[in-house]
């Protein structure tokens, strides 16, 4: 088992090179983007959540933003084997009722064709990317070690948002939780092109659905063996908003945080809880009040 864990470390690390890009500008930070916003949302129902709005908004605003909507985790195939083709209209028709001008759809099965000039051109002028659900290693089957993967943290980089629900937000770990192909019960895959997410929040491991599909305790054992990640297991029509190294919980609901450096009583969860409204510290670990935080600033 020990040589089995240690060649997944190996392989991980291999990969963490592989998709690394210069221009992510991560040394300021140590889970969040040096420059840009992450918005992270558990899934379920985001209307009338301020969720949406809140992107669009870091995303430059309805009108003058440029938005791309990325739908692959919904599937590259559909059940029949064939290649999915995606409505662009349906897409983007929810967008459009929130009132973005500029707004398109990016999708490809073919990760070589993801790696192509004239794929990425549409992200190369984006101010906002979000990641719709589904399952998330249909995300890394298509732009994993691609020029698109490479856009995605340019975008960061140059101070854009990143956004995405249910499996959009897993993605954005750095441990893919749930990456199975067999089904999304799998906490912890076998596989091994399919451990590793995409990292735009580093040094964490997301899960969603928790309240509703009583996740709440899904992420302690990717903690018990990966003790340096911070584990986040967000609500339904709930998100957290991360600039730099430091979150907001937005929305309706909780947000769990999985902290192994923290000390709990026998009685507790490994885990406490955070409403809408609180700030966390990832770096500092610690829980920090508006007030506090634009002190510390």
């Amino acid at each position: 088992m020990k040589k089995q864990s240690s060649c997944r470390v190996i392989l991980a690390l291999v990969l963490v090179v592989s998709w690394a890009t210069p221009g992510r500008a991560q040394d300021a930070t140590e889970y969040g983007p040096a420059s840009g916003t992450l918005v992270i949302a558990g899934g379920g129902p985001l209307t009338d959540s301020g969720i949406l709005e809140r992107f669009i908004d870091l995303g430059g605003g309805a009108e003058a933003g440029r938005f791309v909507i990325v739908p692959t985790a919904a599937g590259n195939r559909d059940r029949q084997g064939n290649i999915r083709v995606f409505d662009e209209d349906r897409v983007l028709a929810g967008w459009r009722s929130l009132g973005v001008v500029n707004v398109s759809m990016l999708h490809t099965h073919d990760p070589a064709i993801a790696d192509t000039e004239e794929f990425v051109a549409a992200l190369q002028h984006a101010t906002a990317v979000w990641f719709p659900g589904g399952r998330q290693w249909n995300i890394v089957d298509s732009y994993a070690g691609t020029r698109t993967y490479d856009e995605f943290h340019r975008l960061l980089a140059r101070g854009g948002v990143i956004g995405g629900s249910s499996a959009g937000a897993t993605i954005q770990g750095e441990y893919l939780v749930r990456g199975d192909t067999s089904g999304p019960q799998i906490i912890m895959t076998a596989e091994e092109s399919h451990q590793l997410g995409f990292e735009f929040l580093r040094r964490s491991a997301i899960d969603q659905h928790v309240d509703t599909r009583n996740r709440w305790d899904d992420i302690i054992p990717v903690i018990q063996q990966q003790p340096d990640l911070l584990g986040i297991g967000l609500s339904e029509s709930t998100a957290i908003v991360v600039t730099g190294d430091t979150f907001e919980v937005i929305g309706k609901w909780m947000v769990a945080v999985h902290d192994n450096t923290r000390a709990y009583q026998p009685w507790e969860k490994p885990y406490f809880v955070l409403s809408p409204g609180d700030q966390y510290d990832m770096q500092g670990r610690r829980i920090v009040h508006p007030a506090t935080l634009a002190q510390d600033r």
